[in-house]
């Protein structure tokens, strides 16, 4: 599960994007980030998370905020879902969980009784200086937009 406290430095990562480019945290060094890591594309609550993103991304961007998603869904499992949604930001696939591990969101799920592994979607944000300022285990999906901008200001 997640040892990754806010404070510490955010673990440097590359991979490849839903147009097969690589990205990498150093990219984003100089910016604020909003890295969240959700489950699977073109589920209900994942698809929530991901609109409730894309309508406020113009707030997001005039606070200063860069939006990377990651999933262990595959690039073009990826281009399809940003494609359906119209989304405006990037989405890591991570397939292998090199990234996911790194952030310790991989792990024992319960539904129904039944367990079972799988990513816990988490939010990370990261302040220009690459130090993750506030971590959302449990983030509100239709109000994630929000919370992010206002946890911001409590930072």
């Amino acid at each position: 599960m997640i040892t990754l406290k806010e404070g510490s430095k955010a673990p440097a990562f590359k991979g490849k994007d839903q147009d097969g480019k690589t990205v990498s945290l150093a990219d984003y060094k100089g910016k604020k980030l909003v890295l969240y890591f959700y489950p699977e594309d073109d589920t209900p609550t994942c698809t929530v998370q991901a609109c409730n993103l894309r309508d406020n991304y113009g707030i997001l961007k005039n606070n200063g905020f860069e939006v990377l998603g990651i999933s262990p869904d595959e690039v073009k499992k990826h281009k399809k879902f940003e494609d359906k949604y119209d989304l405006p930001f990037t989405l890591l696939a991570d397939p292998n969980h090199v990234i996911i591990d790194k952030y310790g969101v991989w792990g024992e799920k319960q539904m129904y009784g039944r367990k079972y592994m799988g990513l816990h979607r988490t939010t990370f944000l990261i302040d220009e200086k690459g130090i993750i300022r506030k971590i959302f285990l449990k983030p509100k999906s239709k109000q994630h937009s929000e919370e992010i901008v206002e946890a911001w200001g409590n930072v």
